[in-house]
């Protein structure tokens, strides 16, 4: 069976997740923004947590480790071990890792941080992406280079396109207005911006989705369409490239 995928929404605009293993009956948490609503969440649902996974070192994805860690493994980068707390297994990318009764694959994830990776969860479908792939966007490039992020982008657009993305923020309706200035005849980002406003008008998450609708939609993993290129005034410009310009002009939107 899939792993249950729970998410939690945290501070402001902050996601964790939680992905629990009916069989064992184990309980795994993704990044921790804070340790109230995670303890809610599992004390409304009685799980206890066996491991948590970090995605990268920012205070939004970690503050709540400390007040949460008591039984459970920390598992992160070990590029990042100086600056996340205490970890119990330091990964690299190319690690497959045994939590929750399922092998996750360790991901890199580099752009947003130079250290970001991801969870990959072939048997369930899942991968958890932090801010690196997020709904309808990516990650801003706060110690990473465009080109480690576009190879990110691409190699998270690589995994299978029922995949589930989960990624650590709300931001898919401001993405989703952003998206409409660089890809105005697409009918799927138009269909999916009335989703997204239906969602957030009962206060509900954007995400998970699935890696086929970001494909179809988000802009950046779009870099490599013509109508895309068109758009940018890059027609003859590498995907790369273009997506270097798209996230640069993201930032001054």
């Amino acid at each position: 069976m899939p792993l249950e995928i729970v998410t939690v929404p945290c501070l402001t605009d902050n996601y964790a997740y939680l992905l629990h293993d009916a069989d064992s009956g184990t309980t795994v948490l993704v990044d921790a923004p804070e340790a109230g609503a995670v303890k809610a969440e599992l004390a409304r649902r009685g799980w206890r947590l066996s491991d948590i996974l970090i995605t990268h070192h920012h205070d939004d994805h970690v503050a709540g480790i400390a007040a949460l860690r008591a039984g459970a493994r920390v598992i992160g980068a070990a590029a990042d071990a100086h600056r996340l707390p205490p970890l119990d297994l330091a990964v690299v990318p190319g690690d497959r890792i045994a939590v929750c009764g399922e092998e996750a694959e360790v991901l890199d994830a580099a752009g947003h941080t130079v250290g970001h990776i991801a969870f990959y969860f072939p048997r369930s479908g899942a991968v958890m992406t932090g801010d690196s792939l997020m709904a309808m966007g990516c990650g801003r490039l706060f110690e990473g280079t465009a080109a480690q992020m576009w190879a990110t982008l691409t190699r998270l657009a690589a995994l299978p396109s029922e995949t589930l993305v989960c990624s650590g923020h709300e931001y898919a309706d401001a993405n989703s207005r952003f998206a409409a200035t660089v890809d105005t005849a697409n009918p799927a980002l138009t269909a999916r911006r009335k989703f997204i406003s239906a969602r957030r008008a009962e206060g509900l998450p954007t995400v998970p989705v699935t890696l086929a609708i970001e494909r179809q939609t988000n802009p950046f993993l779009r870099a490599v369409e013509p109508a895309v290129k068109a758009a940018m005034g890059m027609p003859g410009d590498s995907d790369e490239s273009v997506f270097a310009a798209l996230r640069a002009r993201k930032d001054r939107f």
